[in-house]
């Protein structure tokens, strides 16, 4: 059985007594919030999981400070400077992971966003052809429980940032050709066909090219993510799509209120749909009062990219805003308070996780890197979830909707 030591980076572990409810099967509460720790039990459930997580942007990173090369940052060694690496991925047992091909929004007015996605695109692919005993390339959900099976890592590609397509479908259909099997229709800003939850609106929700744009990708089998919409938008994807959507990274509003989070009607939406929204681990977006301290952090930015064309005295900026606007990490407590009220809302078969490693600059405790989600499994099991509900939550919950997605596309038409 793995050792305490290899969980050490996650936080010092204190004896915990747990005290948890159950209510109508589903809602579950706890007044315990010490730090969580493995029992036997809790290894033997999380090995029994497929662990999905709906959003990594380890590519961004390796685009950014190596270079695009898996020759300068080689993630078969330990990269302490990163949330993700092999040997963590294998110690946190993660069994498929959404590669996000992020595009920055600034290619929204330089143009290039395409090329941009496209070159992301090929680096996820370069990675799993880098370290194929480690990862493989999965399309479908038959992909990921095949090659979990194999003891290796399912590796799905999500594209982050609908202004990677330039609005052509052609585009799009391409993408979905080279595997991108997910597409967040914005990232912080308001595009022309969809309004983004940190921005100021443009459409309303979505244009008649975004309502074509979420049927083209339902036709695809391309799964519609609503993280980073705002909530209107949400609310007219899902009442134009015929397939489950995800929000790949996101939380519940109710429990921080952030735009990036979802609120309960739309929540109770996502139930009917048959999606699945994966929760962020992000502390500005989870944690209460972090949330609300970080709720301007895209509109402050926007600000500073203006006034500091360099980018060094941006980064010098944004470095002095945050140290001038501190917020608490929150624990992994707050993570699992986020799930709780997803599933109180939409149930059980409606949440997972979606983590945002290498692409937040600040997580709880218990939850700092890969190597944390037996902590996860655990949390939950103190919580009062069963056996089956834990394997839910882990990565089951995605497993169906990335099934339904392709069932509608299967018989389009039809």
């Amino acid at each position: 059985m793995e050792t305490w030591l290899q969980f050490a980076i996650c936080g010092a572990f204190l004896c915990a007594l747990c005290l948890a409810t159950e209510a109508d099967g589903e809602t579950v509460t706890s007044t315990d919030r010490s730090d969580v720790v493995m029992t036997d039990h809790g290894w033997e459930v999380h090995k029994t999981c497929i662990v999905i997580d709906g959003h990594n942007d380890l590519p961004y990173q390796i685009r950014k400070d190596g270079g695009s090369s898996f020759d300068q940052i080689d993630i078969a060694q330990p990269q302490p400077d990163l949330h993700t690496d092999i040997p963590r991925l294998r110690q946190g047992g993660l069994g498929a992971q959404f590669w996000s091909a992020y595009v920055p929004p600034s290619t929204i007015q330089t143009g290039g966003g395409a090329r941009y996605t496209l070159e992301q695109i090929d680096l996820i692919h370069r990675m799993i052809e880098r370290y194929p005993e480690t990862f493989e390339l999965a399309l479908t959900a038959d992909d990921v429980e095949r090659i979990h099976a194999e003891g290796k890592i399912a590796s799905m590609i999500g594209m982050e940032g609908g202004h990677g397509i330039e609005e052509s479908l052609g585009t799009l259909r391409k993408f979905y050709d080279l595997g991108v099997r997910y597409m967040t229709l914005t990232h912080a800003d308001s595009l022309s066909w969809c309004d983004s939850a940190t921005d100021d609106p443009i459409t309303g929700g979505l244009s008649p090219l975004g309502e074509e744009i979420v049927l083209e990708m339902n036709r695809l089998g391309m799964l519609v993510d609503i993280s980073h919409i705002s909530a209107e938008a949400m609310r007219h994807v899902l009442r134009v799509t015929k397939a489950p959507v995800i929000a790949s990274h996101s939380g519940s509003y109710t429990i921080a209120e952030h735009d990036r989070n979802v609120p309960d009607d739309v929540l109770e939406t996502v139930r009917d749909n048959g999606g699945v929204v994966m929760v962020n681990f992000f502390s500005g977006y989870v944690e209460p009062e972090a949330a609300k301290i970080m709720a301007e952090m895209f509109d402050v930015d926007r600000e500073l990219k203006a006034k500091h064309p360099d980018e060094e005295d941006y980064k010098k900026a944004k470095d002095a805003w945050r140290k001038a606007n501190p917020y608490p990490s929150g624990t992994i407590h707050d993570v699992i308070d986020h799930i709780d009220q997803i599933v109180a809302v939409a149930g059980i078969d409606h949440v997972g996780l979606g983590s945002d490693f290498d692409g937040v600059s600040r997580l709880p405790s218990q939850l700092q890197d890969v190597t944390c989600y037996p902590f996860i499994t655990q949390a939950l099991l103190n919580r009062g979830y069963d056996e089956e509900a834990v394997r839910k939550i882990m990565g089951g919950n995605v497993l169906r909707a990335m099934r339904g997605a392709e069932d509608v596309a299967a018989t389009w038409g039809e």
